[in-house]
């Protein structure tokens, strides 16, 4: 079962997304905050993190940048989650170093085909 690494600060979008995720057959962990989803990427080596990039402590942007330069993680998928879909946004993600790029609100459906692209050998 693979495992994902979910860094939401919003309760609601945390919860609501573990479950849809879970019930897709992902093991799904879940931080509050950039610095506890940094610890937790170095310790818990998900498959694949979905990265708020609007987050306290550390913002999405510079967690991923801190992912991306550490040679035990930087192989780890990252998937920017952001509701501030402006001009430049995305780009501005994927030179942060993540993987994939999907605006809030969250069509499940395109984000479920971005991880599957990113983890090919994994379930519907």
């Amino acid at each position: 079962m693979p495992k994902i690494l979910l860094i939401e600060d919003n309760e609601m979008n945390r919860d609501m997304l573990s479950r849809r995720l879970t019930r897709k057959g992902f093991h799904v962990i879940v931080a509050e905050n950039g610095k506890k989803g940094l610890e937790m990427t170095k310790a818990e080596k998900p498959d694949l993190v979905l990265m708020d990039m609007n987050l306290p402590e550390i913002d999405g942007w510079n967690a991923t940048k801190t992912i991306k330069l550490d040679k035990a993680i930087k192989h780890i998928p990252v998937i920017a989650l952001t509701s501030h879909a402006m001009t430049g946004d995305k780009e501005r993600a994927f030179a942060a170093g993540c993987d994939e790029y999907e605006p809030k609100p969250i069509d499940f459906s395109a984000l479920l085909t971005k991880i599957h692209r990113l983890l090919p050998e994994q379930p519907l």
